[in-house]
């Protein structure tokens, strides 16, 4: 017997805290609280994923029963009076959450999430300022994965979302979970680092995480250190759209491209390059890469990605695909290797003495499978951190200009049959075709991200 769907077309009318209101067949309650601009509390809830029903925060009463039913995991009925706030649901909350910061360590003041961090933002709510269960915490399982990712499962309060991050949105698999009751837990397979396992390093389990159980590698410290260390050069490359994603980590007013400029110098930087250029020569070497390969008769599509996670991916899942990929260094990659050796040779120092920092958009682009201690990636919020740790004030700031590109600009080419794909998920449908011989594009280019959270 089939499942019944509900009919998008179908209102269902139904009341929440003794207001009326109409909503389509299939909403959840808590998205008809929302069109009343109710707040529900939840923390297990995120809107890229789906129904979830874990941390129970969200309960609220139905009909005057006694049974509560969780706002993120069932759908309103007709004709349903609700109440998502009185006495009771709110100690039962309280009561979770104080449950939850029983095993969770109390370190907020050093946490990387602090004042950022779901489960303080829901403690301060409900006015939590001690441990009335005590702690029994693990505070010793935190590990560092290849300068990209940090794992703290001490801080895990086991919502689920980054496995289905991971499993569902991405099609990966690293993360996974294991036992039952009180030993249920976040895990990867067989506990191993996430270096051994599946793991491409697309940062979406960070993106989702509502504490400091995963987060991204902060090397914002490291790099000005380096940078103060005996006055060492370094060099800059930055796309101008990171501008509106500094903008939202700093919180602060306009931060256009020249200021993100001007704050870059400040920070110590004798060069800072338009890193689309960079993408630009990239772009331009794969195409004629991918013009080599017509005329020598090799296989098609070539295979290129943001990130190394993207020949991580093909190796570990698609190695029969592995000659497809193409040569040309990722454009941070290439930055690093050009303006680098560019640079040495003007200021006549050298190449080892030079220190790369690329600013990239999102955690995939930190991944390298080869490390370099004087070349970074760096994120929007380590940028952010960087200029806080400095004492930058964004709104005092000149516009400035980036720095001449010192690399020859890429010929114009004769475009070629081109498939971009967003998401690991849409990759291994594209990859699956391109196995099967039916996929007819000549570069298919791989994007870590899903498109809905690209920057």
């Amino acid at each position: 017997m089939s499942r019944y769907k509900p009919d998008p077309n179908t209102g269902v009318n139904l009341t929440i805290d003794g207001m009326s209101v109409t909503v389509p067949e299939g909403t959840r309650i808590l998205e008809a609280a929302e069109k009343l601009n109710i707040k529900i509390p939840t923390l297990c809830e995120h809107p890229d994923l789906c129904k979830r029903g874990l941390c129970r925060i969200c309960v609220v009463e139905c009909d005057g029963r006694g049974k509560l039913a969780a706002a993120c995991a069932n759908d309103v009925w007709e004709g349903v009076n609700i109440v998502t706030v009185n006495k009771r649901l709110s100690k039962i909350r309280r009561t979770i959450v104080e449950l939850i910061l029983a095993n969770h360590p109390q370190d907020c003041l050093f946490c990387v999430r602090s004042k950022n961090c779901e489960l303080q933002k829901l403690a301060k709510v409900y006015g939590i300022l001690d441990a009335p269960f005590g702690n029994v915490s693990d505070e010793n399982l935190s590990r560092a994965e290849s300068k990209t990712l940090v794992r703290d499962m001490g801080k895990c309060v086991k919502c689920g979302r980054c496995v289905e991050a991971c499993q569902e949105i991405q099609t990966i698999g690293a993360i996974n979970t294991s036992h039952r009751s009180v030993e249920y837990s976040i895990c990867s397979a067989y506990n191993l680092a996430l270096e051994d396992g599946p793991c491409v390093f697309c940062g979406q389990c960070a993106g989702v995480c509502p504490v400091g159980a995963i987060f991204v590698y902060d090397q914002s410290a490291e790099v000005l250190a380096a940078i103060a260390a005996n006055d060492a050069p370094a060099i800059a490359a930055v796309s101008p759209s990171l501008a509106s994603a500094l903008e939202r980590e700093l919180a602060a007013g306009a931060v256009t491209a020249g200021k993100m400029i001007s704050a870059v110098r400040l920070l110590g930087f004798k060069k800072v390059y338009n890193a689309d250029m960079a993408a630009n020569a990239a772009n331009s070497e794969i195409c004629g890469e991918v013009k080599q390969r017509i005329k020598s008769g090799a296989t098609l599509p070539l295979i290129s990605g943001c990130s190394e996670g993207v020949i991580r991916f093909i190796k570990n899942f698609y190695p029969g695909l592995e000659g497809n990929l193409s040569k040309v260094k990722n454009p941070r990659r290439s930055f690093a290797a050009s303006c680098k050796n560019h640079y040495a040779k003007e200021a006549g120092m050298p190449l080892s003495s030079v220190i790369s920092v690329s600013f990239v958009p999102c955690i995939a682009q930190k991944y390298t499978a080869e490390s370099d201690d004087k070349d970074f990636a760096l994120t929007a919020g380590e940028l952010a951190r960087m200029i806080k740790l400095s004492g930058i004030i964004m709104e005092n700031l000149p516009e400035e200009q980036f720095d001449a590109f010192p690399c020859k600009p890429p010929e114009q080419d004769t475009p070629v049959k081109k498939e971009t794909v967003h998401g690991y998920a849409q990759a291994r449908s594209v990859m699956e075709a391109v196995s099967r011989g039916e996929c007819d594009a000549q570069w298919v280019e791989i994007l870590s991200c899903p498109k809905s959270n690209c920057s």
